[in-house]
């Protein structure tokens, strides 16, 4: 099983933070993948992910439009970057296309 960590942040911090974790959550299950997702919005890192979560992931999802706090922790790791909007749009080209680099 493909295993995928995402953080998502937008520049608010508030709604687009938060659609596009749950959109990337619903889509994850549906493929049948595994996924955690933090959350770096205007409460801070929610739900962080653990350095072993991180190394174990095949592919980290950057959905944001700002920078990644911390983002050191996923040095050497393949990353599919995209935009908040995008992902509350479309989540399963972002579970696609992760699933994809995953190989």
């Amino acid at each position: 099983m493909v295993k995928l960590v995402a953080v998502t942040a937008c520049i608010a911090g508030i709604a687009h933070t938060y659609m596009a974790a749950e959109n990337l959550k619903k889509w994850a299950k549906k493929e049948n993948v595994e996924i955690k997702v933090e959350t770096q919005g205007a409460m801070g890192l929610e739900d962080r992910l653990k350095q072993s979560e991180i190394d174990q992931a095949d592919v980290v999802i950057f959905a944001v439009d700002t920078t990644v706090q911390e983002s050191n922790r996923f040095k050497d790791k393949k990353i599919l970057k995209v935009g908040t909007s995008e992902v509350v749009k479309d989540g399963k080209a972002a579970i696609d296309n992760a699933i994809k680099m995953a190989g």
